[in-house]
């Protein structure tokens, strides 16, 4: 879960309650879904939130939450924009891999340094979370007074335009952010700190992206910009300008940032972006709307509210909502430009309750007469975990989401085949982290990188898992087969299979199951030293030693025994 650093100073003073003590905040905050992880060691506030809240990733987007919080302002804010004195125009040479830019001028931000150390961590949180470690969307924050235009076309604005382009690896030179010489961009992603770390982005294209002005070459996105726009304390004009492969993506981080400088005052100049196929006036600040009905709003949080509470609730989550009084009441929600999360009625309701303040909710029994107890598959995972623990194994619960670099390749596999962990992915559309991107189809992988992140700790460590895997199937309503599956790894220098055979032998009797271990093939394990786990006649699972080149794909030293197999063949 992200975590932003806050001056809780910084915060009295942008929400204007000064009084405040940090105890005090502390509590506020966890009433909006913000968690207290501690301090850092310049006494800033450390705060955990969900992803979906990108807008709260700086003190200024934390404080606006607030402010709705404590009822100091009310309803959707879109801040004033002038018209735009300055053009980004697109060039045919730009990289088809990434096409698309925006942007914005801000004028009259007072940047002192905590001002300034809020815009960069705004910036780098949204280049990890939305961004996706600027795969997806970069930012590149300039200081105007730097930028000279220049007349690119004859439909250019008054001199005032600059041009994403695409640039020759060995092209035009530039002074990189934190360098002395001018550089290259292929010398940049070979000789810089920087560039080394996001060269894998952009090394496979043929020309580079690049912006430029009229004196040259000053942002090389979405590596590093150029030292001679770099913004300081001094700057009060700033260019932002993103690049990306997804316009909606890079139009709502570029949004989230201009309302974070709107908060300190600043005033927001929109920027006209030529694509060949005609203008695009930037930032979009178009408001969406959402329909709920107040049915549902009571139903979800099992209170009753009548429709002026309700309409206030909305107005103090920032939102307003125009009231349609029809055979039900619904609600023609408006959601402002800078929240990406709201994309369902529910989204809606989850405002409304926070709103409403969820530790006022009362619990109440459902009307219905019933008893309660355990699910017959959470009580067989019980018992095999109370089993795995027995025969020495530390119990884990990992995410049921990982990458497809960590579920096939690091293992040795590949989607589509018929090996235990090979099945087809379930993917995710629109992931906010490359780390997460499919459902795993076993855990294994996730075991080994339990192991991969416990080097430093001693040795043996024997790890287990019961937890679910999936994996795209046609055959299935929602096209995808679920199951629980049971993993299990030693790490010591002395594992081997006889030794993973013998924990699975005994699980087995625990559970009055026959087992038989015939010779197979997996790719993530050694050739004779590997075997299909057959329980009761059923082939449902693998065992062996992991083979030596998985082993250095996780920079483990040791040898790694592991099994897996489904749990419902211990029914």
């Amino acid at each position: 879960m992200p975590v932003v650093d806050v001056d809780a100073d910084e915060l009295r003073r942008l929400t204007g309650h000064e009084a405040k003590s940090d105890d005090e905040l502390i509590d506020d905050l966890f009433a909006l879904g913000l968690e207290y992880e501690g301090e850092t060691e310049d006494g800033e506030l450390q705060l955990e939130f969900g992803p979906d809240r990108l807008d709260r990733l700086s003190v200024e987007g934390v404080a606006r939450s607030l402010r709705y919080q404590y009822g100091d302002d009310r309803g959707v804010y879109v801040p004033n924009t002038n018209d735009p004195d300055w053009t980004i125009e697109v060039d045919e040479s730009v990289p088809d891999e990434r096409p698309y830019v925006t942007g914005a001028v801000i004028r009259g931000v007072a940047l002192d340094d905590a001002a300034l150390d809020s815009l960069i961590q705004l910036q780098e949180k949204l280049h990890a979370t939305m961004g996706r470690k600027r795969a997806k969307g970069a930012i590149g924050i300039h200081d105007l007074t730097m930028l000279k235009g220049a007349v690119l076309s004859e439909d250019s604005r008054d001199g005032h335009t600059i041009t994403y382009r695409g640039v020759a690896p060995e092209g035009d030179r530039f002074v990189p952010l934190d360098a002395d010489a001018e550089m290259t961009p292929a010398q940049v992603l070979t000789d810089h700190p920087t560039g080394e770390t996001y060269a894998p982005i952009v090394e496979e294209y043929e020309r580079y992206p690049a912006i430029y002005d009229a004196i040259g070459l000053f942002s090389f996105p979405p590596v590093i910009n150029g030292r001679r726009t770099e913004v300081s304390t001094d700057s009060r004009d700033l260019f932002v300008e993103l690049t990306g492969t997804d316009q909606w993506t890079i139009d709502r981080m570029c949004n989230v940032i201009c309302y974070a400088l709107d908060a300190r005052g600043a005033t927001i100049e929109e920027v006209e972006v030529a694509y060949p196929d005609g203008r695009r006036p930037r930032p979009d600040f178009e408001v969406a709307t959402k329909t709920v009905a107040h049915e549902r709003i009571e139903g979800m949080l099992g209170v009753d509210l009548d429709v002026e509470e309700t309409v206030d609730l909305f107005e103090r989550s920032g939102l307003d909502a125009a009231v349609d009084d029809g055979e039900s009441v619904t609600y023609e929600v408006s959601v402002p430009p800078y929240r990406t999360d709201v994309l369902h009625s529910l989204d809606l309701i989850d405002d409304v309750g926070r709103a409403y303040g969820f530790n006022e909710l009362e619990p109440r029994y459902p009307d219905v007469a019933t008893v309660g107890g355990r699910h017959e598959r959470s009580t067989l995972e019980a018992a095999a975990r109370t089993s795995l623990v027995g025969l020495g194994f530390e119990d884990l619960l990992n995410f049921h989401m990982i990458s497809e670099g960590e579920n096939y390749e690091r293992m040795g596999a590949a989607p589509g085949t018929s090996v235990v962990g090979g099945a087809d992915p379930v993917t995710i559309t629109e992931p906010y982290s490359e780390d997460y991107t499919m459902l795993r189809t076993w855990a294994l992988p996730s075991l080994l990188m339990v192991l991969e992140n416990n080097t430093h700790r001693a040795y043996p460590q024997d790890l287990a898992e019961v937890g679910l895997a999936a994996g795209a199937d046609d055959d299935e309503n929602t096209g995808v087969a679920e199951h629980r599956t049971v993993a299990a790894v030693l790490a010591r220098h002395d594992a081997t299979y006889e030794d993973a055979k013998s924990r699975l032998a005994s699980l087995c009797g625990d559970f009055d199951v026959d087992l038989e271990t015939p010779a197979t093939e997996h790719p993530t394990f050694i050739d004779g030293r590997a075997a299909a786990v057959v329980i009761d006649g059923d082939i449902v699972g693998v065992i062996g030693e992991v083979h030596p080149q998985v082993l250095v794909d996780h920079d483990l030293e040791l040898p790694v025994a592991a099994f897996e197999f489904r749990l419902d063949a211990l029914a």
